[in-house]
């Protein structure tokens, strides 16, 4: 079974939780999600696993959420918050680690050890 993060090299947050993997011995498949952003199913099974809503993950103090015009009290639905991630990558929070069905967001990076 294949590790994956969700990854921003120029994060610092992103970079940690790298490097705290590789100390593990985990050899992660690194989805740089600004050039492969995850499709609406893998955004899904995401916050499905962490049992979140999609705007727990959408980072609200980014530029961009204000210049799109979003606010967090939006009555968005689930899918319209989902698919306002794929199209906009850089609203997505990171790191992101999938460890088969568990998933974890590496804000603090140690919040991944529990999954590997």
């Amino acid at each position: 079974m294949s590790v994956k993060i969700y990854h921003n090299p120029r994060c610092s947050k992103s970079r940690q939780t790298l490097a705290l993997m590789e100390e593990q011995g985990k050899k992660p498949e690194i989805i740089e999600y600004l050039k492969t952003p995850p499709s609406e199913s893998e955004l899904d099974f995401i916050c499905t696993q962490l049992a979140i809503e999609p705007l727990t993950i959408i980072r609200t103090k980014e530029k961009l959420f204000a210049e799109l015009g979003l606010s967090k009290k939006d009555e968005k639905s689930r899918q319209e918050w989902i698919q306002l991630m794929v199209m906009n990558p850089k609203l997505i929070e990171r790191p992101i680690v999938v460890n088969g069905d568990k998933v974890a967001i590496g804000r603090p990076p140690e919040n991944v050890l529990g999954i590997l």
